[in-house]
């Protein structure tokens, strides 16, 4: 009988999983909330690119078309290519738009006890006997009409991190965003705007960003660009972060190979290894101070007191990455982008007060580029108030990154950080289909949490109070794609000589025929 999966998202994560699963001879649905494909490159502002080069941004089986020539291509560009993905792959028969999945349930049959298996869905195999999702589907087009639920026999979760529930700070009464005579919205929704309709939203008014991570930096940048010194943008923000120039980042990414992870503690490590890493771990720091100094030399950053208080080590291990606009403390310097460091701020009539003004700034807009509640959007899918405190409280990242231990038939795509978002999705998604294949079983329950609690150790010995429970790969993304390649059982070296496999950047490219072996 065949086995029923549906996919929920069509970003890149859901059409990853689609793509990997159609291979292995699998139908899945692919529930689509919006009209279209590509996730959180379908809506972004005028000025996105990508942040790290597309050799590390590619489908490992599909390059990039001849003509994109730039190392960072553009927003419209990788949506190209993405789209171009899916019709190639003929993934887009099998998603179904404007279908919204509100709810989905575990079901078993009498009053078998799930929770207490000690194998992950009662086998360790990727189907169960008797235990089906309940997926509840509803027309995103029109609340009103009637929902479908389906039962499946294993959901992928792809529905993204930074989309639909936005993060918006908390305010004593009377000193919120009802207060404010302005406008208030979210990043979101200034990515959800035509360009056109953006730039008439913001033109000619004073804008105040709260933030300081990508989508932050970049709006200023934007609206500072855009109003000039006549109408100067303010970026309120409580922690500064190292952001570093596009071509810096390209130079790291080379600098990624087995070498540089013989410097990074790894759970499981043996003997031999740990005393490596003890030998060559100085390396590590003085990489790190080097890039601080760096970056202190060529950016203004003592200047406007933007010298973080952390190093760069510890913000790479938390998988905070910033690509510094090219003109931003132009901006700065010429005075259309004005910087303010404040721990809080509350709004009143006519703008903002910040702690460390007795004025009020006086702004028309006011938008919060500060994140999204994901942990939450993920919560709130489930029926099961169970499954809700497994998401809540579970501190360590899933298993293999895509596998939470006490969550049978079913798979979290795109949940985890990673600068290369995309290559790293990809691997997750290779392991899933083989998983689904039934080509290996997984460790038992107790196996895979005692797995997760030695990576989240080993991440928090580098990231400390930043560590992030979705960001466990940025300094061992090798590593952890030799597990990979262990458990569906390839060779994890890809490389045809030594030096080049101690030496040479791993990228998508050294995997491309991973899928051809399955």
């Amino acid at each position: 009988m065949e086995k029923k999966i549906a996919i929920i998202g069509a970003g890149i994560s859901g059409l990853l999983a689609c793509k990997h699963i159609l291979e292995k001879g699998f139908s899945p649905i692919v529930f689509e909330a919006r009209s279209g494909i590509g996730g959180v490159w379908s809506q972004t502002i005028e000025s996105t690119k990508l942040q790290i080069p597309k050799k590390m941004y590619q489908f490992s089986d599909f390059a990039w078309p001849p003509s994109v020539t730039e190392t960072f291509p553009d927003d419209e560009q990788v949506l190209e290519y993405i789209k171009a993905y899916a019709v190639h792959f003929n993934i887009l028969p099998r998603i179904r738009f404007n279908c919204k999945v509100t709810c989905i349930d575990y079901v078993v049959p009498g009053n078998e006890d799930f929770p207490s298996w000690d194998l992950w869905g009662g086998t360790g195999w990727p189907f169960s006997p008797t235990g089906r999702w309940n997926v509840t589907v509803q027309d995103a087009r029109d609340p009103t009409a009637p929902v479908e639920v389906y039962q499946l026999d294993f959901v992928i979760l792809c529905i993204g991190k930074y989309s639909d529930l936005p993060n918006i700070p908390d305010f004593p009464l009377n000193s919120g965003p009802e207060v404010f005579n302005g406008k208030v919205l979210h990043s979101m929704d200034y990515a959800a705007m035509a360009n056109d309709c953006a730039a008439e939203l913001v033109t000619n008014k004073r804008v105040t960003i709260i933030g300081f991570q990508k989508s932050a930096v970049d709006i200023a940048t934007e609206v500072a660009d855009r109003n000039g010194v006549d109408h100067p943008c303010t970026l309120i923000f409580r922690t500064v972060h190292w952001i570093v120039p596009d071509y810096f980042i390209a130079l790291t990414f080379k600098s990624l190979n087995r070498f540089t992870e013989f410097m990074v503690h790894k759970p499981d490590q043996g003997f031999f290894i740990w005393l490596l890493v003890i030998l060559l771990s100085p390396l590590l720091w003085i990489f790190s101070k080097l890039v601080e100094a760096y970056l202190k030399r060529k950016q203004p950053l003592k200047k406007y007191n933007m010298v973080p208080e952390h190093g760069f080590l510890k913000q790479i291990s938390s998988c905070m990455f910033t690509v510094l606009p090219a003109n931003f403390y132009d901006k700065v310097e010429e005075g259309s982008l004005v910087l303010k460091k404040s721990q809080s701020f509350n709004f009143c009539k006519n703008g903002l007060v910040i702690d460390s003004e007795e004025t009020p700034i006086a702004t028309d807009i006011v938008i919060f580029a500060t994140g999204y509640k994901s942990d939450e959007k993920l919560k709130n899918i489930f029926k099961s108030s169970y499954f809700q405190k497994c998401i809540t409280e579970s501190l360590a990242p899933f298993y293999r990154e895509c596998i939470h231990p006490q969550i049978p038939q079913l798979a979290i795509l795109g949940y985890a950080d990673s600068p290369a978002f995309l290559y790293t999705t990809e691997m997750k998604s290779k392991w899933l289909a083989h998983f689904l294949a039934g080509k290996f079983k997984l460790p038992t329950i107790g196996e895979m949490e005692a797995d997760v609690k030695k990576w989240e150790k080993c991440m928090k010995y580098y990231a400390n109070e930043s560590y992030k429970r979705s960001c466990i790969s940025v300094l061992l993304q090798i590593y952890c794609n030799d597990q990979i390649c262990k458990d569906m059982g390839f060779n994890p070296r890809r490389k045809k000589w030594l030096l080049a496999e101690l030496f040479a950047p791993y990228c998508p490219d050294d995997y491309k025929y991973l899928c051809w072996q399955m």
